[in-house]
This record gives structure tokens, sequence and C-alpha cells, in this order.
């Protein structure tokens, strides 16, 4: 970990400064020396980064939706040439640049991320070896070596040794009980995470290898995540306790707002939906008004659940308009009329029954 973490040295310096420039403010609020002051620079830091990570999470999400709609299609290619890898890559790769989808993009968060979860990690390292790093001066290091969190110091691990725990001014028992928790945290909140994406956000219409591999990655991250967490020091573990807990109600947020089509979330907000229209009489909220125009301009590609949105709507008097908002199906109608120029329709004369027809008619008589 630390020759990986030293690849990243040359980000240290941003790192530290912007660390050092929260921990002032909090400083002036905790101490200096609180663990509150430093553990919360910590937290700062993650909320600023993910905050400039916001475009690639929507990147992200996009890529996401994309590789779940051409599953089928890609399931297709595999089973047509599956005697025949090479050809199946050249097809993939055409299936992707005709479509303009990049499976990389889903990890651009995670790799964005990446280079300052290790910056952090080496300025820890040299925190706890009591060097200065970065802007870090020794002063500001040492304050930072006897920085608690619930009685476990931000640069102490799990895997160290009472010897070096004690040096940091700590024992090994609060260390080893405050690491365990947040691994065990770490650990629960990105399995939750995952869960959520699965069982709420996916078309449940499509049965795909994907689907298999995203559950299978819903149990594999937690259990790495807690066997790489004995070797991260607690400033590490609040990083990226931080970054689960902020991915998880980032992805709360787009799962309610802008769900996967065809996906249990995707019920859930049209049924939210269509009570706010039937007792508003109208749709508002220009996302809401976005909603409803997709699902119109679909027509019969719509799937179970839109289908059931629109006859729901219909059973309420109500009709969904190609601009998104919702309009009584008597205006509907009469919209629909005027469109056509609102003449009235021709009138047929009825039909006459066969034997009225065959009787021929009575001469009128001669006068």
């Amino acid at each position: 970990m630390d020759t990986i973490a030293g690849l990243f040295s040359f980000i240290t310096t941003p790192v530290s400064w912007i660390i050092v420039q929260f921990h002032s403010l909090y400083g002036a609020i905790f101490g200096p020396d609180s663990g509150w002051a430093w553990g919360l620079s910590i937290v700062s830091l993650v909320i600023l980064i993910r905050i400039c990570l916001i475009p690639l999470f929507v990147k992200q999400i996009k890529a996401t939706r994309g590789m779940q709609a051409l599953q089928p299609k890609m399931k297709a290619i595999q089973e047509r040439y599956k005697n025949d890898k090479q050809r199946q890559s050249e097809e993939m790769m055409k299936l992707y640049k005709e479509t303009g989808t990049n499976p990389l993009s889903s990890c651009l968060p995670i790799l964005a991320q990446s280079p300052f979860f290790f910056a952090l990690y080496h300025v820890l390292a040299n925190i706890a070896d009591g060097k200065t790093i970065g802007v870090l001066n020794q002063q500001l290091v040492d304050s930072a070596r006897e920085a608690k969190i619930f009685g476990a110091p931000i640069a102490a691990k799990f895997m160290d040794s009472s010897e070096k725990v004690a040096a940091l001014g700590a024992s090994l028992t609060d260390v080893r009980i405050v690491t365990a928790v947040m691994i065990v945290l770490m650990s629960l909140s990105q399995f939750y995470t995952q869960r959520q994406l699965m069982q709420k956000n996916v078309d449940l219409s499509v049965k795909t290898p994907f689907m298999q591999q995203q559950k299978m990655l819903m149990y594999i991250f937690p259990v790495i995540f807690a066997v790489m967490g004995i070797n991260f020091p607690v400033g590490v573990l609040v990083y990226w306790l931080t970054t689960n807990v902020w991915t998880m109600g980032q992805q709360m947020y787009v799962i309610n707002q802008n769900p996967t089509p065809g996906s249990k979330a995707q019920d859930q907000y049209l049924t939210r939906l269509l009570k706010h229209a039937t007792s508003h009489g109208e749709v508002k909220g220009r996302g809401k008004k976005k909603t409803v125009a997709a699902i119109v301009a679909k027509g019969p590609d719509r799937n179970d659940i839109e289908r059931k949105f629109i006859t729901a709507l219909s059973k309420q008097g109500l009709a969904a308009q190609a601009d998104g908002s919702v309009i009584k199906s008597s205006e509907a109608t009469a919209d629909a009329d005027a469109a056509s120029g609102g003449a009235a329709k021709r009138q047929q004369p009825k039909r006459q029954t066969k034997s009225k027809r065959q009787t021929p008619s009575k001469p009128s008589p001669k006068k």
C-alpha cells in the first residue's frame, strides 16, 4: 500500500493544503489539536472532491444505463459468435461505437478519486512517522499525531503494534475497537449501496449476465473493503466511510428522481407522479414534465410500468401530452377536434333492410 501511495506523491501537496485550510477553520471552533478538527477536515475534503466529481457521476449513471440497454444485443452477439472470440470482440467494439457506449465510463468516479485517496494515505503515513509532508510543517504534524477520534489517533491502523500505538499516545484496544467499528460500517454502507442499486434500479424485465455480475460484486466489494480496511489509518477509514455515505445518498436521490426504465424504482416514481397529477389536475415541475414527455414520445415502445401509468391517467379522466403536461380527457378530445378543423362528421343515411329494398315503391295515385 505504501508503494502504491508513493506513486501519487505528486498530489500530496494540494491534498495537504486543502486539509490545512479546513483545519484552520475547524481548529478555531474545536481547538487545533482536537480530533474533531482534523476528522472534519478529512470529511470536508471528501465532500469537496465528490462535489467536483458530480459530472463524472452523471456520466457513470448514463453509461450504466447504456450498458443495461445493450445487454440483450451483447448476449445475442455472444451466442452467435461463441466459437469465434476474435469476431465476438470485434462485434462488441462495433456495437459500443455505434451506440456511443463506453464500458469504462462506469468506473470514472472511482478512478478519478483514487489519486486523492492514495495521496491522503501517504499524508497520514508520514504523520504517523512524525515526518513533514506537503504544506504540513512539524507543528501541524505533531498536532495531527496527537488528534484522536473516539480515542484512536487518526494515523493509527488496526494492524499496528502496541508499541507504535503507544508512541501515538493511545491504547491498542481503543484503536482496534474504533477501526473495527469503522471497517464494519464501511463494508455495510458499500453493501447497502450496491443492494439498493440491484433491487430498486435495475430493469427487471431483462435477465442478463450483467445483472449476475452486479449481484456478485454486491458481496465481493464489502469483503475486499473489510480485508483492506485493517491496513488503513483511522483518517483513511473516515475518508472512505464518508465517501460511501455520500455515494449512498447521491444514488438514493438519483433512484428516486430519475429511475431506470422498467425498474421497481420507476414503478414507485410513476405511482407518486400519478398521485401528484390526480390531486393537482396537472404536472408541476420541469423534471416531472420531462418524464411524462419521454413516456409519451415512446408510444408503442413503452414498458409495462409506463403503459400502466398512461392507463391509470385515463381512468382518472386525464391525458398526457407531448410537452409533458397533463390535461382533462375532454379537453384532449376538444383539442383533437380543433386540430382537424372542427368539421362535423358526415352523417351517413340509414341503411334499408333487404325486404324494403326488394319491395317496389307504390306509384302515387293519378289525380
